[in-house]
């Protein structure tokens, strides 16, 4: 009855989700599938969607062993049907290796889901025992395209096949109900879509709460959670900056050890991305420092104390939340990519830089963010820097992205397009 209340509850309010087909895809070649993702992004909600009608699902918990599935995790398996949806199974790391036995006793494909919203958690015990077994699937919040109810192919995978032909086009934008400042104040979790506006601080509090008090706590030993708050508070105020743990460190007294150690808690609990840094040198790629953006926006901005979406364009974070915004679109049509294209950011030492380099068949293609919406040839410059460093490299037409109206050209080779542009 729970159960069917649920589904009821999803279908009225469910925004389809562009990762469905892949979904259908994967379940059909291999017999384990892991979705991994953070607190409330929807993997729950996408499963019951997509699997209600034909899968069993049983959802673990931290503290109460549920059906014993610890315990006697042969004898769970035993009692379900499958497919089997296990949600949350960090919090029952023993199913691991009797989901191993059941799929090399049989290989059907389709077997198993998998699901949690802890890195760690799930990928270390996944990763060695159902090596070669399972497919991973990862879950974010919500795109433009999705909230626009057009979960359709992504302009990326357009852009990355023929840039000609997709500036030829004249791509239109999204049809979005929602203006910019207030979707980047709302943020990209699906729940936060449906809220009216006066209680989103309260569920974004909430969020951030349960998230501190539960999966942090529950993934490493920190003495002092109020201090981590603050820093968790901090990493929002350093989103779309190059990660510096000293820096990180000197602004709460942490020594910069800890400053990574708290990182890496975020970055297991997806709250927090990194880009890596770019060099015509392979070796040169790890030695510099990535770019960091937090997951969401709306927590972000919660974290930050922003009041209201009115007060974002007036606010010193505004286009360091406009290129989180981005950054996380284009990391979600990555996503969804098989195979993806690797990601980079780059930096000269005399300060020229690029946003992000997606890198594909040994192609480049450079973007720019900018939050303008009257994006100029000046804004192409350090694309402009970034060609003239690697001449021998294979460089393709670069993008601005900005709340702009409509695709321009802004040089020979670059083209401002709108950030909300559909497929």
């Amino acid at each position: 009855m729970i159960l069917n209340d649920n589904i009821r509850r999803i279908q009225v309010m469910y925004l389809d989700r562009s990762p469905t087909s892949r979904l259908h895809a994967l379940m059909k070649s291999f017999p384990a599938l892991v979705v991994t993702g953070a607190r409330q992004v929807g993997k729950s909600t996408l499963l019951l969607h997509a699997l209600s009608k034909r899968a069993d699902f049983v959802v673990f918990d931290p503290v109460f062993d549920v059906e014993n599935a610890r315990q006697d995790p042969d004898l769970f398996l035993n009692n379900h049907r499958t497919p089997l949806v296990l949600d949350e199974v960090q919090y029952a790391p023993e199913l691991v290796a009797a989901v191993k036995r059941r799929i090399d006793r049989m290989r059907k494909p389709g077997q198993f889901v998998l699901t949690g919203s802890q890195q760690w958690g799930v990928l270390q015990s996944i990763a060695e025992s159902l090596a070669g077994r399972a497919a991973f699937l990862d879950l974010e919040g919500l795109s433009l395209a999705e909230i626009a109810e057009e979960p359709t192919p992504s302009w990326l995978d357009a852009w990355l096949q023929s840039p000609s032909q997709f500036i030829k086009k004249r791509p239109k934008r999204l049809d979005l109900k929602i203006p910019l400042w207030e979707q980047l104040w709302r943020g990209w979790l699906p729940e936060a879509q449906f809220l009216p506006r006066e209680l989103l601080p309260d569920f974004h509090a909430a969020y951030v709460r349960t998230y501190i008090e539960r999966d942090a706590r529950l993934l490493a030993d920190v003495s002092d959670w109020q201090q981590f708050g603050r820093f968790f508070r901090l990493t929002a105020a350093m989103t779309s900056q190059e990660t510096n743990y000293s820096h990180l460190g000197r602004e709460l007294g942490l020594h910069p050890e800890t400053s990574r150690r708290w990182l890496d808690i975020l970055k297991a609990t997806f709250q927090w991305h990194e880009i890596p840094s770019y060099s015509g040198n392979v070796l040169k790629r790890v030695s510099n420092k990535p770019k960091g953006y937090f997951a969401d926006t709306g927590v972000a901005c919660h974290a930050q104390a922003i009041s209201s979406p009115h007060a974002i364009p007036s606010h010193p974070l505004w286009g360091a939340l406009f290129e989180t915004a981005v950054v996380g679109e284009i990391r979600k049509s990555c996503s969804l990519l098989s195979p993806r294209p690797n990601l980079y950011h780059w930096r000269s030492h005399g300060g020229a830089e690029v946003d992000l380099l997606l890198e594909r068949d040994g192609i480049l293609y450079p973007i720019e963010i900018k939050a303008t919406s009257t994006p100029t040839r000046g804004d192409t410059s350090g694309i402009a820097a970034f060609r003239k460093t690697y001449p021998r490299l294979r460089i393709e037409t670069g993008l601005v992205l900005a709340p702009t109206e409509k695709v321009l050209a802004l040089t020979e080779y670059d083209f401002a397009v709108p950030w909300d542009v559909g497929p």
